[in-house]
């Protein structure tokens, strides 16, 4: 990321949206979550070895479920790797956090609709560490 990207209000915009994301995913919080998902978002992993793959209605309430990783002081471990962009309402952002012993890599694609960033594929990658 580069500081000519800092400046420009677009990017800036998608930080905003990321730091949300890691918000929402570290107090279990979906009121933060749908402010940056799609409502019709796709939520996939295979890191089991067979595909998850959601839509937000399903996905909301296993996070509304869990126990935050703020209720149990875990230390954040959120991360940007990269953003990209391929037009003016088209993002795509690498990011890493994990929430108890599951460390993820996100690879989210954002759309920028109605004034606003939103997630329209979260497909990620988990590894466990204890």
């Amino acid at each position: 990321m580069t500081s000519h990207a800092a400046k420009d209000p677009g990017f800036e915009a998608l930080v905003a949206a990321l730091q949300t994301y890691f918000d929402g995913l570290y107090h279990s919080d979906t009121e933060r979550l749908r402010q940056v998902f799609h409502p019709q978002a796709l939520y996939a992993c295979a890191s089991e070895g067979s595909l998850t793959h959601l839509g937000m209605a399903e996905y909301f309430p296993i996070v509304d479920n869990r126990p935050s990783p703020a209720s149990r002081n875990e230390e954040r471990a959120d991360r940007i790797i990269s953003i990209e962009f391929a037009g003016p309402v088209t993002a795509f952002a690498r990011v890493e956090c994990a929430i108890g012993p599951k460390h993820f890599t996100d690879l989210l694609t954002f759309v920028h609709l109605d004034g606003r960033w939103q997630i329209i594929s979260k497909v990620f990658h988990f590894d466990l560490h204890r």
